[in-house]
This record gives structure tokens, sequence and C-alpha cells, in this order.
């Protein structure tokens, strides 16, 4: 292997950067050229590929986003777009590749490997989302957002004496949301892994703290309970009680409990700025290792942070992995939080 790539893709996260950084520098000590494929699988298919070097990544580890773009393929998903980013592996002379994304990334990089082109894949996105590993480049540093921003609400809350529901992003996922609300103190958590009732989960706990002279509360909810996804196990009730979106579940939560209320949608400032330590020393040590698992010609495998160690599995055995939701955490939140 004379010549690796490196491509993001799918979502953007904090510390992007710092894996690709760590992915180009550890490549050139060990003497391969590194080639920076641009906007994802669709740079692979069409060409967009810039050889990367020392300079190319200073002053990278600090900034989010990711410099080389990011975008989602849905040409890649089909065999005549594989065979294109096969054929232009060909031509760049590219042996390897490093894919930095979700379990779609890690789909294409199986594929990928499936055609001959070796690839090893790390889990980037704030969602935390990738079931076989207990952590995500990204996630650290939305959740810190997302509790700078819950506490700056909370101030205004406790001058009106106001109720703030917080939208967070994960559509599939609780878990910014699970995380933010524990560190922000939120009254009340909803998520879609776990079962929400309004009057429960609202009405009751609101009176309770309403009882020892708390005047203004915080709902943390996650945006993926107001879709019809597979792990929302809160759809189909919350169409029954008319709440449809942040700001019919502000609105009712006034008709209910009097607390006026209203709605933030935090959206994707959670996926900008400047990454936490944790992020980038996580994704300076994943990009390291990838690098030595292509120097030693091991492919078709996925990065992964168990038990506060770096490994990696097999990227078939990664898809089929399941990552219950912190139920444990999800009830000390509740039984604390009010």
């Amino acid at each position: 292997m004379k010549t690796i790539g490196v491509l993001t893709s799918g979502g953007d996260s904090q510390g992007m950067n710092a894996a690709v950084r760590a992915v180009v520098r550890t490549a050139l000590n060990e003497g391969f050229r590194v080639m920076g494929i641009n906007k994802g699988y669709n740079g692979l298919i069409n060409g967009d590929i810039t050889e990367l070097n020392y300079t190319s990544v200073s002053n990278t580890l600090s900034s989010g986003g990711t410099f080389l773009k990011t975008a989602r393929c849905l040409e890649f998903k089909e065999e005549a777009g594989i065979l294109k980013a096969v054929e232009t592996c060909k031509k760049f002379g590219i042996d390897g590749i490093v894919v930095l994304g979700g379990d779609g990334s890690f789909r294409g990089a199986r594929d990928l490997t499936l055609h001959g082109v070796p690839c090893v894949a790390m889990p980037g996105t704030i969602d935390n989302d990738i079931v076989c590993s207990d952590y995500t480049i990204g996630f650290d540093t939305a959740v810190n957002i997302c509790v700078e921003l819950i506490d700056k609400l909370r101030d205004t809350c406790e001058s009106h004496n106001r109720c703030s529901v917080v939208q967070i992003m994960g559509k599939n996922a609780g878990w910014v949301t699970l995380e933010a609300s524990i560190a922000s103190g939120a009254t009340t958590t909803v998520v879609p892994e776990v079962e929400f009732n309004f009057e429960r989960d609202i009405v009751e706990r609101f009176k309770r703290g309403m009882g020892f002279g708390k005047t203004s509360f915080i709902v943390a909810v996650s945006e993926g309970v107001f879709f019809d996804v597979p792990s929302n196990k809160n759809y189909e009730y919350m169409q029954k009680i008319g709440i449809h979106n942040a700001a019919e579940f502000a609105k009712k939560i006034t008709e209910e409990t009097g607390v006026e209320s209203r709605e933030t949608v935090l959206g994707h400032v959670q996926r900008g700025g400047t990454p936490t330590a944790r992020d980038r020393i996580i994704a300076t040590e994943m990009g390291n290792y990838a690098v030595e698992l292509l120097k030693n010609n091991i492919s078709n495998r996925v990065i992964v942070m168990k038990e506060n160690h770096i490994t990696d599995f097999d990227i078939l055995e990664a898809l089929q992995m399941k990552k219950p939701f912190d139920i444990k955490r999800y009830n000390m939140a509740n039984d604390i939080n009010i």
C-alpha cells in the first residue's frame, strides 16, 4: 500500500477535521501519500480529489465542520456508482481509504472493500447513535453546545416564570437530549426510546415543582419524538394528544399547567463550533488507529470506542450490533431533575 485516501460522509460533526488531520499526518509519517476526497462518496465517483501534505491540515484541529466537505450520495448505493468509485481509485492510485461518517458511510466502506478497495471506517456523528460504538466523534461538543444554550434559556425563563420547550437534534436517537438534560437540570426529558405520558411527565412533575416554589421549567425534547421512525415509541401517542411539533408541545403545557411556555428549536447550531478537547483527542486516536490498520493490511473494519478503549470490529458485525438506550441514566435524570 502506497497511497491512502480519506473522506468524510453524511452529516458533519465537530472533530472530523481532527480525525482527518490525524489520518494525514500518521500516513505521511509512515511514508504513504495521502489523497483528500472532497464531498464524500460524490467526490470519489467524480474524481474531486486533492493530494494532502502536512500543511494541508495545519490549524484544523480546532475547527468545526469538515474542510473536505461532506454530502450524501444516492449514486453510490447503486452498483454502477461503486464501480465508478473503484475506477477513480485506480486513476489516482488510491490503495485504501479511511471513511468518517455514520452507518450509511460504513456500508459504503464495506461495498468498496468487497470491490477490491480496502477501507477502514470511523464513527463521526453528533447523535452518538452508531450501534457498535459507545462514543462517536462530535457527540461531546454537541452536548456542550446544548447545555450552554439551555443555560441561557433558563435565565430568561426564570425572569418571566416560564417554561421553555427545547427541541434537540436526534431523529432516531435521544442520546444528545438525555446528556444535555442531565447536565442542564431539565425538568422533563422526552426521547424516542422511552414511552412518554403527558399527565405523568409534564403535569404531575410541574405540580410537584410548583409545590416547593419552583416557577420556571425546562423540557428537553428530542426531535425524533415528532417523526414516525422505528425507534420512536411516542409517535402515535403524540399524534393522539395533538402534539406534532415543539410549538404545539409548548401550547399544550400552557393549557394544562397554566405555565406560559415557549418553544426553542436549537437546530443545526449543534453541529458547528469548536470541538471540545474530548472530541479532538478521541478523533486523533481513531485517525491514528485507522492508518495503523491499513498499514498492516487490515480492512473492512470499523474503529470504535468500547469501555473507554479504542478497538475495531468487522463492518458487517458492527452493523448488526444493538445499542440499548441507557434507561438507568434516563431514570436518574427524572429522579434528580424537577
